[in-house]
């Protein structure tokens, strides 16, 4: 019986990579903290090397364009979400990486 509840409680769970730009410990530090602030996220691991997060979170409770949002709120773009200037150009210096071309994520209907 113990099994079966412990199996219930990570049935909603989904893990998903996506990039993340940034440079180094404190990208790191700013990046994990602000994927971690969305509701229904319980892990988020960022790589400065591969530039891509991994995060854990409850489907039911949020969900991958949620994390993005948080992330690019703080400063750093993704594949598909670009952080505002303003945001991005207070950045302290050793995190303003080279942004790239963001080509915006089709709108779903």
């Amino acid at each position: 019986m113990f099994l079966f509840g412990t199996t219930a409680v990570f049935a909603d769970n989904k893990t998903e990579s996506f990039k993340v730009y940034g440079n180094c410990g404190m990208c790191k530090s700013r990046i994990e903290k602000a994927a971690k602030s969305v509701e229904g996220v319980s892990v988020a691991t960022w790589d400065k090397v591969t530039k891509m997060i991994e995060v854990t979170f409850d489907d039911t409770k949020t969900d991958v364009g949620k994390i993005k949002e948080a992330i690019v709120n703080v400063g750093h773009d993704t594949e598909k979400l670009k952080a505002k200037d303003e945001v991005y150009n207070d950045l302290p210096g050793c995190c303003l990486y080279d942004r790239e071309e963001i080509k915006p994520e089709p709108k779903q209907e």
